[in-house]
């Protein structure tokens, strides 16, 4: 079952950590944002396979926008 990783508030994409077709596993960084001067990483939820990046350095995501979805 595929994950969809989502914002959970209005912030900016600093890095993207991962690619796609990457293996990750639990707990690893996909994207750094920035939200109110505070550095937040965005982790895996689960293993798999990055399917899809939504995301690139320097946009502005509202709350529940799509970052990634792992496979």
């Amino acid at each position: 079952m595929a994950e969809e990783v989502r914002a959970e508030m209005v912030s900016t994409v600093l890095t993207v950590e991962v690619e796609v077709g990457e293996q990750v596993v639990t707990d690893q960084t996909l994207v750094l944002l920035e939200s109110m001067k505070m550095e937040i990483p965005v982790l895996a939820e689960a293993g798999g396979a990055v399917s899809s990046i939504a995301v690139e350095p320097g946009q502005v995501l509202q709350a529940g926008d799509l970052i990634a979805v792992i496979d």
